[in-house]
This record gives C-alpha cells, sequence and structure tokens, in this order.
C-alpha cells in the first residue's frame, strides 16, 4: 500500500486529479481524498479546503503543504 508521502512531493503543488484520483489514468491515480470532483471544489468555495493557486491563464493547483495539512486535520 502507498502511503500519502509517496503519492505527493514533499513540497510543490499538485493538481486537482492528483487529490481526488483519476481512475481513467493510465495507470490509474489513486485518490488522497475520497470524494467527488463537485464536492471537492464546492468545499474549496465554502473554505473548507484549501484556496488553489493560480498558475496560468486556465490552470490551477493547490500547495502540496496546504494538502497535506489538510489529510492531517481531517486524519486522512
Amino acid at each position: 500500500m502507498t502511503t500519502i508521502s509517496q503519492q505527493i512531493p514533499e513540497t510543490g503543488f499538485v493538481k486537482l486529479h492528483s487529490i481526488i484520483g483519476d481512475k481513467t489514468a493510465n495507470p490509474p491515480i489513486p485518490a488522497l481524498l475520497p470524494v467527488g470532483r463537485t464536492t471537492f471544489l464546492n468545499r474549496v468555495k465554502d473554505g473548507t479546503y484549501p484556496q488553489p493557486v493560480k498558475l496560468g491563464a486556465r490552470s490551477v493547483a493547490w500547495r502540496v503543504s496546504d494538502i497535506r495539512a489538510l489529510l492531517e486535520k481531517l486524519g486522512a
């Protein structure tokens, strides 16, 4: 079984599919949080989950440190 530390880098940014997983990818990307895309984005909007960082005109990602803190807070 892979641990969270093996799934995401120590520092930097992660895209949404790395957080919620992607079963259609080859190989499939396991989810760090077992929620759907809409649920995740709604929780970002209401402040439950961390805000993304805009990387470009059409690209956002989340700080690894924010996601690690969220997973620790949720006990995941």
